[in-house]
């Protein structure tokens, strides 16, 4: 790892060559457990970054704890003054931002201007929060009784269980944890296990505003194995809700086990993403967006698109250019400014993208291009594959599955209510994108009987969500909603006011209780 200057990023971070995976935020709330020890590798080369020693269940209720008493203090600081304390951590995020982009490549595998455009995320989710905190409205309503008012407010839950995958470790956590903060909760983040050194940088950057406020226990980070500190999470009932960002076999284990104790869940679970290409739309426009969807992130994001569902008069034009921009991508590492698409996470991910390919052919699939494991001089232990182009029809098993890695699946349709057929015929309902020039497609496809995910898109790709609107799907993908818009209301809790300002009693719906009503 020396080739990218990797200690003086980390040194630059505040990270160590063995770090301590349990913090109430501040400097000095860093907790030195003897905990079980976990190693970072880099998917660029297969190296070790970092060590870290993870947290036990003592350390977790040692931070829990903190978490408790810090919510107490701030969920009676005024909203505004929260979303000052935000915008300068933003600031602080901005002062950092090349040196986090840089391990979150390292960390990750994602090519360069995505770790920029992560990092930028949660600045922007920072701006978003500062201007939240003046506008977390309740309503008024007109009372039947003389007399009276009524309107509702809104409440800080607690503490909020954050949870989130190694394709965004950071960007996911702004979204949940900022928000959160300025709605006067605190937060406790559980990181994914192949992504510790990003978070804990995190904790590092913000430290110092963390100091500043001494609002130590607002921003914690527990770093442990699932049965240690992630079940613990879900059992506990002192944390009302928990945001979970994974697999859709990871959210129905959150949803059971929370839902067992009657807390409240948001889940960002698995996407099938489809595109839809008709006859009359701009070729060159759709094939762009289609390669970004298709191998941004090496196909690890929960947006990727995964089906390419297009007309049968244009399909093999649009196939064959696709293919031959497939050839001339550039692969490798993601630190090079030239590289398009670096490696899938680790020697799993492999597996389980050359066992999808398999199954696919066995169920009648034709590969058409790609779907081959690459080795990259200098780079040889890394995770390199070719992005796969295959034939298939969208009722095999594997195309109803999400597989996290570069395939795109390519299917025919004839008529526009066969593709919207098709593409709702998922368990998935994540994100997808139409690319017509026509109003008549591009209206059915947003109508009511339309696209049936939570992100419906016309002419650019399933990826890219900007953090203005809220972000989520339907169906398998959970329902959850974060980043924008009014998602800011799953952080917070609902109250019903009502005040008799008169000198009688009246009841709702006319009700006399204990005689007669009097003249």
């Amino acid at each position: 790892m020396k080739k990218y200057n990797i200690e003086s990023i980390l040194k630059s971070l505040g990270i160590e060559p063995v770090n301590y995976g349990a913090t109430s935020g501040s400097s000095a709330g860093w907790i030195e457990t003897g905990g079980e020890e976990l190693i970072s590798y880099s998917p660029i080369d297969g190296e070790p970054i970092a060590k870290i020693v993870q947290a036990r269940r003592e350390d977790y209720e040692t931070i829990l704890k903190r978490a408790r008493i810090a919510f107490t203090k701030f969920r009676m600081m005024p909203a505004p003054r929260r979303g000052e304390i935000i915008r300068e951590i933003g600031d602080t995020l901005l002062k950092k931002k090349q040196d986090l982009a840089s391990l979150i490549t390292i960390e990750t595998g994602k090519i360069r201007p995505e770790g920029e455009g992560e990092v930028q995320e949660m600045i922007d989710i920072a701006h978003f929060a500062v201007g939240l905190s003046r506008q977390l409205y309740g309503s008024t309503m007109h009372s039947e009784r003389p007399f009276h008012r009524m309107y509702e407010q809104w409440h800080p839950l607690g503490i909020v269980g954050i949870i989130t995958a190694f394709n965004f470790p950071v960007a996911v956590w702004s979204w949940n944890a900022l928000v959160a903060a300025v709605c006067g909760d605190v937060n406790l983040f559980k990181p994914s296990s192949k992504a510790p050194l990003t978070a804990i940088a995190i904790q590092k950057t913000i430290a110092p505003v963390v100091d500043k406020y001494d609002i130590d226990g607002v921003f914690n980070l527990v770093i442990g194995d699932r049965t240690e500190i992630g079940d613990t999470m879900l059992k506990d009932p002192r944390i009302p809700l928990i945001s979970a960002t994974g697999s859709v076999a990871m959210g129905k284990k959150v949803a059971t086990e929370v839902g067992g104790r009657l807390g409240r869940t948001l889940l960002e679970l698995g996407g099938n993403n489809a595109v839809i290409v008709t006859e009359e739309s701009d070729l060159d426009l759709a094939a762009k967006a289609v390669l970004f969807g298709a191998v941004g992130t090496a196909g690890q994001r929960c947006t990727s698109t995964r089906r390419l569902i297009v007309h049968h008069s244009v399909k093999e034009s649009f196939v064959k250019k696709l293919v031959s921009m497939y050839r001339r991508l550039p692969i490798g590492d993601p630190m090079e400014p030239e590289t398009l698409m670096g490696p899938l996470i680790d020697k799993k991910a492999k597996e389980n993208m050359n066992a999808a390919i398999e199954a696919a052919v066995d169920q009648g699939g034709e590969i058409i291009y790609g779907g081959t494991s690459l080795t990259i001089k200098g780079l040889e232990n890394g995770f390199y594959v070719t992005p796969a182009l295959v034939e298939a029809r969208n009722d095999l098993q594997i195309v109803q599955q999400e597989t996290f890695a570069p395939i795109l699946y390519v299917i025919t349709y004839n008529t526009f209510d066969e593709a919207i057929e098709i593409h709702n015929n998922v368990p998935q309902g994540l994100s997808s994108s139409l690319f017509t020039n026509s109003v008549k497609y591009q209206e059915r496809f947003l109508s009511h009987a339309g696209s049936d995910c939570g992100i419906a898109n016309v002419n650019i790709a399933t990826s890219g969500a900007e953090i203005g609107g809220a972000f989520g799907g339907e169906k398998e993908t959970g329902g959850g909603r974060e980043a924008g818009s009014d998602a800011w209301k799953a952080y917070m809790r609902r109250q019903t006011n009502t005040i008799n300002w008169g000198d009688d009693m009246p009841l709702a719906q006319g009700i006399v209780f204990g005689g007669k009503k009097e003249e």
